[in-house]
């Protein structure tokens, strides 16, 4: 259950994963980027945790998306910020929630709009599974297995606390 998980210990551990990997593959100076709105909350606890150099980096992926008519999501016009060139550098991409890997998708769509980076890891705070995408995290803060018809969402940004909803059905 969400109200058993604290987030900034979370965070705190995939930070620590995220400064384990940098190392080990002797990635310089790495671009930390979040994906709007929940994986920028947790961008930016872990690029403070990391006291990284380089800018923090956030993207809108609205338009990227492939499903977001289908879904009825209205997407907020909102630009993303990319304040260095990604070309040929590490980037640590963020999100909240890892699930069909369409968000995910999406986001290395616009990075790559921007230049073509050197390596991206990706780093999410949960992984819920059921992948429609063939798509996997680097660095996991907890792997949760949902109840169908739940959603879990990233409420924020202070504090930072997850939530279970029970979706209800879209009949006829």
């Amino acid at each position: 259950m969400p109200d058993d998980i604290d987030v900034k210990h979370l965070i705190s551990k995939m930070a620590a994963a995220i400064q384990s990997h940098t190392d080990s593959h002797n990635n310089i100076a790495p671009i930390m980027i979040g994906i709007k709105t929940g994986g920028a909350w947790i961008a930016k606890a872990l690029h403070q945790q990391l006291v990284y150099r380089e800018p923090l980096g956030e993207l809108n992926i609205a338009f990227y998306r492939d499903d977001f008519s289908t879904l009825g999501m209205h997407p907020r016009v909102s630009p993303s910020a990319l304040p260095i060139d990604v070309t040929d550098r590490h980037i640590v991409l963020v999100d909240d929630v890892l699930y069909t890997g369409r968000t995910i998708r999406a986001a290395m769509n616009e990075i790559f709009d921007y230049g073509r980076p050197a390596r991206i890891t990706l780093a999410v705070l949960v992984d819920r599974g059921a992948r429609e995408l063939p798509i996997q995290a680097d660095i996991i803060g907890k792997t949760i297995v949902l109840q169908a018809g739940q959603q879990l969402k990233l409420l924020g940004p202070e504090p930072l606390t997850l939530s279970i909803a029970n979706v209800g059905s879209r009949g006829n």
